[in-house]
């Protein structure tokens, strides 16, 4: 049974962090009123109960915070891309805002409930909601946000520490390459600022 809910967590959670893509690449939001991506009806029945559902999880209020998230993200990117000047700040700030405005949890909820209704029978979806409804199903849907924000969080350190015991060791057998390796996209002025200290270094004895 343990090993049932945990699948049932892991997988929940990964539909959760695929909406954000879902929703962003998509170039149409499903449509509500029961109509799934590929274009079939739901049942009616199956659709409200995906909805209760959704409702005891906190899906929508999951989607918001990716919306947020995905905001900040893009404001970051805009700012490293868009030349440093108050007309760049406003364009920016005019882009998010505009992101913000045009992003509708309820369109995303659509496509929620027709990824739910491919992978759900109905019976199961009724499991679901009767284990969300319990005290341990309402605690799991409080804490799952800050599971996945603190899984994310031990998975970049992860990452990124083995990435940079890798290119360490690579600077031994690649000397010249590895030199000007970086694990992240320079910002503005970084790249001129190294050329400089590697300039510096050369002419020094």
């Amino acid at each position: 049974m343990k090993a049932v809910l945990a699948l049932v967590i892991i997988y929940l959670a990964m539909i959760f962090l695929a909406i954000q893509g879902a929703s962003q690449n998509s170039p149409h939001a499903a449509p509500q009123g029961g109509v799934g991506q590929a274009g079939h009806s739901i049942d009616p029945a199956k659709e409200a109960d995906i909805r209760s559902l959704m409702e005891l999880v906190g899906a929508r209020d999951a989607m918001q915070d990716f919306a947020a998230h995905g905001a900040d993200q893009m404001r970051e990117n805009l700012l490293d891309s868009v030349p440093a000047s108050d007309r760049g700040q406003q364009f920016v700030n005019a882009f998010v805002e505009a992101y913000k405005a045009k992003f509708n949890p309820d369109d995303a909820s659509a496509q929620l409930v027709a990824i739910y209704d491919q992978h759900f029978t109905q019976d199961e979806i009724k499991g679901l909601l009767q284990f969300y409804g319990s005290p341990l199903g309402q605690k799991i849907a409080a804490e799952m946000p800050k599971i996945n924000t603190e899984m994310q969080a031990a998975n970049r350190a992860f990452s990124t520490r083995i990435a940079k015991d890798v290119l360490q060791d690579l600077r031994k057998q690649y000397p010249g390459v590895a030199a000007h390796a970086r694990l992240a996209k320079p910002r503005p002025g970084q790249v001129e600022q190294a050329q400089h200290q590697q300039q510096q270094a050369q002419t020094q004895p």
